[in-house]
């Protein structure tokens, strides 16, 4: 049986080793859902790895600096890899709705979201009432495309 001192010193060393894991431990990258976010990398990118592309977006605006954009709440991956397959960024994605401005109604087993900046709009989210997010969605794609009717002038 180990010695007291042995044992005492063997958990110190095991408390030492999880705080320094704990310490070095990279946050995630927060980006809220409709909102980009720049990042900067340390060498030219080559390959860029969303994991769930449902979830966030990365465009390449030059070889060294990437435009991360969240599309839906959740929590995904981002990788970069430079010419020769080297890893630059294995980062965490955590996107997530918009903290000010977003109203969410419970109404029985029916949930409704509204954008209110200062006047509310549907703000639909996965998990709405299934008519209210079918029907939003229509007018959503209805007016987009008015506005690309109207921009390429047909």
């Amino acid at each position: 049986m180990p010695s007291r001192s042995a044992l005492t010193a063997g958990l110190a060393l095991a408390a030492l080793l999880a705080a320094a894991t704990t310490a070095f431990a990279k946050d995630p990258i927060s980006v809220t859902i409709d909102r980009a976010k720049v990042m900067r990398i340390s060498a030219p990118a080559a390959t860029v790895v969303i994991g769930n592309p449902a979830i966030a977006d990365a465009a390449v605006q030059d070889r060294q600096t990437l435009v991360i954009t969240g599309k839906a709440s959740g929590i995904t991956n981002l990788v970069v890899l430079d010419a020769k397959g080297e890893l630059i960024a294995d980062e965490i994605l955590n996107v997530e709705k918009p903290t000010v401005g977003y109203v969410t109604v419970q109404r029985g087993g029916s949930r409704y979201t509204y954008s209110c900046t200062p006047n509310c709009n549907a703000a639909i989210e996965p998990g709405d009432a299934n008519d209210y997010f079918g029907l939003a969605n229509t007018q959503i794609h209805t007016r987009t495309g008015f506005g690309q009717q109207a921009a390429t002038g047909r």
